[in-house]
């Protein structure tokens, strides 16, 4: 795989580039968004290195997209450019249409340096990898930059197909988030955690099996708690859990190695947060840690009420000097709603991403970077 980081400046003058990020941010999370900050990084490095930018990314999933009108101001990109516009501090052209032959034009007139397109999902050929559709993408630049790693689990025409036509480099957000991955693979500082919430379980047994060798220790918490709570026939009520996942959890769940929650909040029948006692001992077990690896949260977060043992295990990795990562897009961002992140060594933009890349799995996008012969 080649980065951007490394090529020549003679290289890059003068040219266009065509930048694949994830910028799948919801309305009321884009004055703070990371996935903003972290996109800063390469378009930055682009403009300083006098390259035009060409931004590709997409919002949400289009229900039809042969029948698009209707869907098109909720997941539009509209929103998303002015808010990055105001963190690289320049101008961003929005096309709204993908008549490459005109943007492309228009690009070569324009005496401004950003452009975006709208939504790739709006057209069908994004999702289906479409050869010709990655064709018409490439007619508007001279290289190609993945700086989506959100997104490089899936194989879409603006990640994979889009290789076989130009040049193609890994982008600075994207070459931080291989290395800090890297390093808690390949020879992890022990006692190693791992701590999995969020909603399902079933995307989250893959990294137990991948390190499970390593781990001193797994504490659960949210939909991931409750499943295993159901796998072993405690009473959960109406709380959330991954029915599909019961016979691998109620596998999993003998294992000494996986914590559960000793107590937790409950309200109308809900499990919504873990409780004093699991959060300090949770936060005991932290403090062993010398690698600590966290994707999703311990609770109901989306309602203040439950965002206690989220935040607290915030705290407790923030006050460790061991390499830490977090992902998940709601853990992430409530802990930059919290301002926790800035002794946390490393926050990822992925969320299933991420679990993929950790248990091993095949990322498409990755693959059609290290493929790429230009």
């Amino acid at each position: 795989m080649k980065y951007l980081s490394q090529l020549n400046k003679k290289y890059l003058n003068g040219k266009t580039c065509l930048l694949r990020l994830d910028l799948n941010i919801q309305d009321d999370e884009l004055k703070n968004s990371l996935r903003l900050k972290r996109a800063s990084l390469t378009i930055n490095f682009l403009l300083k290195n006098n390259v035009k930018v060409i931004i590709l990314s997409h919002k949400g999933r289009p229900e039809n997209v042969s029948n698009i009108e209707h869907q098109k101001s909720k997941l539009s990109l509209k929103d998303v450019s002015k808010a990055l516009s105001d963190v690289v501090d320049k101008k961003i052209i929005l096309f709204e249409n993908f008549d490459f032959k005109k943007i492309k034009k228009a690009v070569n007139d324009s005496n401004d340096k950003v452009f975006m397109l709208e939504n790739l999902r709006f057209n069908s050929g994004e999702e289906n990898n479409s050869k010709n559709f990655a064709k018409g993408l490439s007619f508007l630049g001279d290289f190609y930059v993945n700086d989506a790693f959100a997104v490089s689990h899936r194989e879409n025409a603006s990640v994979c197909a889009i290789t076989d036509f130009l040049p193609s480099y890994a982008g600075l957000e994207l070459e931080m988030e291989i290395k800090a991955f890297e390093k808690v693979i390949k020879n992890p500082p022990k006692p190693l955690i791992i701590i999995l919430g969020g909603a399902k379980i079933s995307d989250k047994i893959g990294v137990i099996k991948k390190f499970y060798s390593k781990i001193s220790w797994v504490l659960t918490g949210g939909g991931v708690a409750n499943t295993f709570f159901a796998a072993k026939n405690i009473p959960v009520g109406k709380s959330l859990y991954d029915k599909n996942s019961l016979t691998i959890a109620k596998e999993w769940s003998k294992s000494k190695k996986i914590i559960f929650p000793q107590d937790v909040k409950i309200e109308n029948g809900e499990i919504l947060d873990i409780g004093k006692k699991t959060i300090e001992n949770y936060s005991s077990i932290i403090k062993k840690a010398k690698t600590i690896i966290w994707n999703g949260p311990m609770g109901y977060i989306e309602n203040e009420k439950y965002q206690n043992g989220t935040v607290s295990l915030a705290r407790a990795i923030g006050k460790s000097r061991d390499f830490s990562i977090v992902g998940g897009g709601e853990t992430t961002s409530l802990i930059l709603k919290k301002h926790l992140e800035k002794n946390i060594k490393f926050l990822s933009i992925g969320g299933g991403a991420m679990l993929w890349y950790l248990s091993g799995k095949k990322m498409p996008g990755l693959e059609a970077l290290d493929k790429n012969n230009f």
